[in-house]
């Protein structure tokens, strides 16, 4: 009934008639109904879903005299659509997550965003389903007088979670200086969701890595250096008025090891907190993949 319904309102069905008139299935009609099925079962709406995979089966327009060329990645992926939540062009698998998250579905979101990161890696997941998700939440939340503030709770949860399970076991840090990266959120700065992103893509990278948490103490994050002796610092800042120059500039200039070989660490920024005041001479990545790309650059370079 499924399979009839779909091809009588979307046009996903075979493609093939015998001269009887029996519909005829071919493997590519299979792959379209198989991608159908995928997305709906993300909560996609069945004509999103459809438009996508036909969009995907018809590939880039012919031009003609033009040479035969790859096609490009068809936008199977993102949707126009508003939905519930005001999510822009996104890909079809953040919308999904996105009613998922006001239904308060647990289990969906657990299950959408495992697998997310299964399908596209951490780095993918993060910047394009797990990102604009967050933000619709809380733009949604900022709008509404105080309401959302539970669904944006529950995401945010099942995301840490995820990024966790998905964070390979630690990998030794064999001596100081010899590639270890510490991640902190500056003093006060309680936002760790994109450190753990940061943290679970580089446990992917096979780097060493230690998450230092929420708010550090100066104190502490001094301590931490002066003990592990890490190739960079990560400090993260979610708003301007806890970005602290200062802290950043003593950590870059802490030094360890033998006298004539002494050395310290990068620090990086990360965080719109930083805009206003960045400290010169301070690496400070756009996002997620070009933080993990100048980090592995640090890591092979030590």
């Amino acid at each position: 009934m499924t399979l009839r319904s779909w091809d009588r309102r979307y046009g996903i069905g075979p493609t093939a008639r015998t001269e009887g008139g029996h519909r005829r299935w071919t493997a590519a009609d299979v792959a379209t109904v198989e991608e159908m099925c995928r997305l709906t079962a993300t909560g996609i709406p069945p004509a999103d879903a459809a438009r996508a995979v036909r969009t995907a089966a018809a590939g880039p327009p012919a031009v003609a005299g033009a040479a035969t060329a790859p096609p490009s990645p068809a936008p199977a992926g993102r949707s126009r659509a508003a939905g519930a939540l005001p999510l822009g062009d996104v890909r079809l698998e953040a919308r999904g997550l996105a009613r998922a998250a006001v239904r308060l579905d647990a289990p969906a979101l657990e299950k959408q965003l495992t697998g997310a990161v299964e399908r596209y890696g951490v780095v993918v997941a993060w910047q394009e389903v797990m990102v604009p998700t967050l933000h619709a939440v809380g733009r949604r939340w900022a709008s509404s007088g105080d309401q959302y503030v539970e669904v944006e709770h529950l995401l945010a949860w099942h995301v840490s979670t995820v990024l966790r399970r998905s964070t390979p076991p630690s990998a030794p840090v064999a001596s100081p200086g010899t590639g270890c990266v510490v991640l902190a959120c500056v003093p006060g700065e309680q936002h760790t969701l994109p450190l753990e992103a940061l943290h679970a893509a580089l446990g992917r990278e096979g780097l060493p890595v230690r998450m230092l948490g929420a708010a550090l103490p100066v104190e502490a994050l001094d301590a931490a250096v002066r003990r592990l002796g890490p190739v960079a610092v990560v400090l993260w800042a979610q708003e301007s008025a806890r970005a602290a120059p200062n802290l950043a500039r003593h950590v870059a200039g802490l030094r360890w090891g033998m006298k004539g070989t002494r050395r310290g660490p990068a620090v990086l920024l990360g965080g719109p907190g930083w805009s206003r005041s960045q400290p010169a001479g301070m690496l400070r990545p756009a996002g997620l993949a070009q933080a993990v790309e100048a980090l592995r650059a640090l890591y092979t370079a030590g």
